[in-house]
């Protein structure tokens, strides 16, 4: 999983946590996206127009896999990243 999210973010890949607003005020990767789970089917259009991989994170891999299914879908070069903390390792602060 760790070599295909260092992949990802080697390509410039968007990090979409889909977290409540209170898991992202607790805690986030910097600069990533936030758009909670439920609206994604709403701000598809939003994400496609950001033209980059997306990987997307939550707490446990669950609702994140659940982005990464309809955003794949859609076309969305996608993959997911499970809890958010595993993506924030690989971001060089």
């Amino acid at each position: 999983m760790s070599a295909e999210i260092k992949e990802y973010l080697e390509k410039g890949a968007v990090v979409l946590d889909v977290r409540t607003q209170e898991e992202w005020n607790e805690g986030h990767t910097e600069g990533a996206e936030h758009i909670v789970l439920t609206v994604i089917p709403l701000e598809i259009e939003k994400i496609k127009s950001w033209n980059k991989p997306v990987i997307a994170v939550c707490r446990s891999g669950a609702r994140s896999g659940q982005a990464t299914q309809f955003l794949a879908k859609n076309g969305v070069d996608v993959i997911n990243g499970g809890p958010w903390q595993n993506v924030d390792q690989h971001i060089s602060k």
